[in-house]
């Protein structure tokens, strides 16, 4: 009887038995979305230019299925190891955005304004995006060693030191968006590790007073500078800066309640969004979809958000609830910020929606968060 029971408990403690099947559902629903919605962006202007109008889908698909590799490959492995780990990682991640800022080794845009990736053959790597998931396990690292009740003021400034650096690197890139990000997970995981409020409202003036200064110095480019005045002012910036945000909400507000129809959207269709089957890829979902189809999406990455919390929560060690938390904030504020671009209740930043918006290095980051949520998951009794 007792060898039966031992066998049964062995059982139950193997990691593969606790994957969190409701996560991967949800991830893969995302996916199918998101093939429907870069199709329908791209298809047709592929099909003018006399190309293959599924180029750019079958793109996304197979780096999909390497996503699912790779997180398969990270559930497998086990998290905590990370914690050892993180300190290189982290390095190894800060080396990759010094590296592509270096002219010759760095790629620019067709601008020149934003030097962000690594051109590999046909692919572009953006060091940026596995950044965010450095940042994570570098500040859960430090995090689940605090022996205190809550976090002393050097603890802070630890977390903010190791955050800054990268954070720095990225907003040189330009690249707002992950900066903005960055700063999420900072403040995410600080507010569930105990920080008290009064050391987050510091941090939440000197943030403010950070910008200020940034404006001033003359770091923020221009196009930059008129983005945030298009969306502050739009009154007085000139047609051709609000272009975006004006595309954007006349093809989301054109979808109405349930949407003019999969394939039907004529923003779409016309291809008069910029980037809509990127940063904009939202705009796709609100014109053929409708407000009805929007709400459902965003319903899929409230039930992603909250898987993530979930497993925050049921973790077994500090690392992997802040390791959790940290990759809930992240997926929490881009979601919030691309969706609220589309909408105009936040300035254009250029961030993408994780799952839906085409990019091969935006995709294998947040598969690998997924990797790094199931591995957490399984080994809640282990």
């Amino acid at each position: 009887m007792d060898l039966v029971a031992s066998r049964t408990f062995a059982q139950e403690r193997r990691p593969i038995r606790h994957v969190d099947w409701f996560l991967l559902l949800i991830t893969l629903g995302l996916c199918a979305v998101g093939l429907l919605l870069v199709y329908s962006a791209t298809s047709q202007t592929l099909r003018n230019m006399g190309l293959d109008a599924f180029d750019r889908t079958d793109k996304q698909a197979i780096t999909m299925v390497l996503g699912a590799i790779f997180a398969i490959a990270i559930a497998a492995f086990d998290y905590r190891f990370l914690k050892i780990y993180a300190g290189f990682i982290y390095i190894g991640s800060v080396l990759s955005l010094i590296l592509v800022r270096i002219p010759g080794i760095g790629s620019t845009d067709i601008s020149g304004t934003a030097q962000r990736w690594f051109a590999v053959g046909p692919f572009q790597i953006t060091p940026s995006e596995f950044a965010k998931l450095a940042v994570i396990l570098a500040l859960a690292a430090v995090l689940a060693n605090i022996r205190t009740p809550e976090p002393t003021i050097r603890d802070i400034g630890k977390v903010l030191f190791l955050a800054g650096i990268p954070l720095a690197l990225v907003f040189l890139g330009p690249d707002i968006g992950t900066s903005i990000t960055i700063t999420a997970i900072v403040v995410g995981m600080l507010i569930v590790a105990g920080t008290k409020l009064r050391h987050l409202l510091v941090l939440v003036a000197v943030g403010i007073i950070s910008i200020a200064l940034v404006f001033q110095t003359g770091v923020i480019k221009d196009f930059q500078r008129q983005r945030l005045t298009a969306f502050l002012d739009p009154a007085s910036v000139p047609a051709d800066v609000r272009y975006n945000l004006d595309q954007s909400l006349i093809a989301v507000g054109s979808g109405g309640i349930f949407g003019k129809g999969y394939l039907e959207g004529i923003q779409t269709n016309l291809d008069y969004v910029p980037e809509q089957h990127t940063d904009f890829i939202f705009t796709v979902a609100g014109e053929e979809f409708g407000f009805v189809g929007g709400i459902a999406l965003l319903a899929l990455y409230a039930m992603l958000i909250w898987r993530a919390i979930r497993i925050a929560w049921l973790a077994k060690d500090p690392f992997g609830t802040y390791v959790a938390t940290g990759i809930a904030s992240m997926f929490a504020i881009q979601m919030f910020v691309n969706v609220g671009m589309a909408i105009g209740i936040m300035p254009i930043t250029g961030i993408p929606l994780p799952f839906l918006s085409y990019g091969g290095t935006s995709i294998l980051a947040s598969f690998g968060a997924i990797g790094l949520l199931e591995s957490i998951h399984m080994r809640r009794f282990t």
